[in-house]
């Protein structure tokens, strides 16, 4: 009750410059048919096409039409070029590559190649989002390329959702650009991932966000709980590659819990709560799973936003693990594993965000707050170029403590707003940019802690 009584105290006063009388739509009508157009039967009938390839491990065989890496690669490949074909060629279909030597998981001269699909955007083309499943698997041994390592769930399910989502969102066109990735060398020291990230930073392309998809298909944990109605999203507190100067001036005015990445997941949790029905997302404010990683990592550590969207209970036996029967308890990750009514609901929560993050307009930049011993809080931002889908700007704000943004206001096509009797040592505060049509992009936070 006090809260209710102080937020409602605390109104918003006005700004420097005069706000629109109305807004934007508070929703976007065509998010609704996103969420329940992946088919469960379509992501079961990927997943089974990869697990047939028998080993999709980064040192097995690529001459094979049938059998290793290789083929599995082409697959993928000639998949994305047939969704490409139905939609008039919209997607670029590229392979990533480099050639990887000396490592501990790949010691001999060994070609890590992904797969890319790119959807261009109408009006902001170089603005980026991407969705990113593994191709390649493993078994007890990281170095074993030859025996048999179907690695359904992990993971030709992140794969098969991947390529799911560009069947999905190349029907429709947005503003931004969506990229669907096949990243390979992951159980090898996530070696598609750095180098995917190396290119992007080379092409000059603005990614906004990752959003890696490990392990989307399994419902039943080692500690017997099943589930199919959460999913976790992980994130990074603080940018990876902040500088010292960065890092004192986060010190002194926030921003710990406020990188980009975090809110990000933050965008994808909103995002499923407004568009999903029976997902609850959880997101879990940590880089990855304890002492683990992903291939949203490679992309953080050059600054990059990512995340790690995947099952809540995972089961161990299933990963990593040579195909074996040992005491009555069966190892190895095998289609058994593999619920696809659940991978295709994390998939519509993969496909929502891609297209509200592509829908949206350009991002709030270089956006600054002040306001210290003052009465009053004061955000400033600037306007990209490229903006013509742009109805106006969004301000948040939240006490330090909450974990999601509690309160917001649409201000119109401004670029500053003073929050009037709000002290800003009290509260968080950020900005989003919002579209005619109701897309919009994650909250910015102030400084260089929150800048995407």
């Amino acid at each position: 009750m006090k809260r209710l009584a102080l937020a409602a105290t605390l109104l918003l006063g006005v700004s420097t410059a005069s706000a629109q009388d109305y807004g934007p739509p508070s929703e976007v009508q065509d998010l609704y048919s996103v969420a329940v157009e992946p088919s469960a039967d379509r992501i079961q009938a990927d997943i089974q096409t990869l697990v047939d390839f028998g080993t999709r491990h980064t040192l097995s065989e690529t001459e094979s039409d049938t059998r290793g890496i290789g083929a599995a690669r082409r697959w993928i490949f000639a998949e994305f070029e047939k969704i490409s074909s139905e939609c008039g060629g919209c997607l670029e279909v590229i392979y990533v590559s480099d050639t990887i030597e000396g490592e501990r998981r790949i010691p001999n001269p060994t070609e890590v190649v992904s797969v890319l699909a790119i959807q261009r955007g109408t009006t902001d083309p170089n603005r980026y989002v991407m969705m990113s499943g593994d191709i390649d698997s493993r078994v007890t041994d990281p170095l074993n390329g030859t025996d048999d390592s179907p690695g359904a769930n992990d993971n030709a399910s992140g794969m098969a959702g991947t390529i799911e989502a560009a069947r999905i969102l190349s029907k429709r066109k947005y503003a931004g650009s969506i990229i669907y990735a096949g990243l390979s060398g992951e159980e090898q020291g996530l070696f598609g991932g750095k180098i995917v990230a190396d290119y992007a930073l080379e092409q000059g392309w603005e990614i906004k966000g990752v959003l890696n998809n490990d392990m989307i298909s399994n419902i039943t944990g080692i500690d017997g709980v099943t589930n199919n109605s959460t999913v976790r999203v992980f994130s990074e507190g603080t940018r990876a590659n902040e500088t010292e100067a960065e890092a004192r001036a986060r010190r002194f005015t926030g921003g710990e819990v406020d990188s980009p990445s975090r809110n990000l997941a933050r965008y994808v949790k909103s995002q499923g709560d407004q568009y999903l029905t029976n997902l609850d997302i959880m997101m879990v404010y940590r880089l990855d799973r304890f002492g683990r990683g992903g291939h949203h990592r490679p992309f953080n550590v050059v600054g990059i936003p990512g995340i790690r969207i995947m099952e809540t209970h995972e089961h161990y036996d299933r990963q990593h693990q040579d195909l074996r029967t040992e005491n009555g308890t069966e190892y190895g990750d095998t289609m058994e594993g593999v619920d696809s009514v659940y991978a295709a609901k994390l998939t519509a929560l993969n496909a929502i965000t891609l297209a509200g993050m592509a829908g949206a307009p350009p991002f709030p930049a270089n956006v600054e707050a002040s306001g210290a011993v003052q009465l009053s809080a004061k955000l400033e931002w600037e306007t990209p170029p490229n903006g013509s889908n742009l109805a106006g700007y969004r301000v948040h704000w939240r006490l330090t403590t909450e974990p999601e943004w509690t309160h917001s206001r649409f201000v119109g096509k401004v670029n500053e707003w003073t929050f009037e009797n709000l002290v800003i040592d009290n509260y968080f505060f950020g900005v989003s940019a919002v579209a005619k049509d109701g897309s919009e992009t994650p909250v910015v936070f102030p400084g260089a802690a929150g800048r995407f």
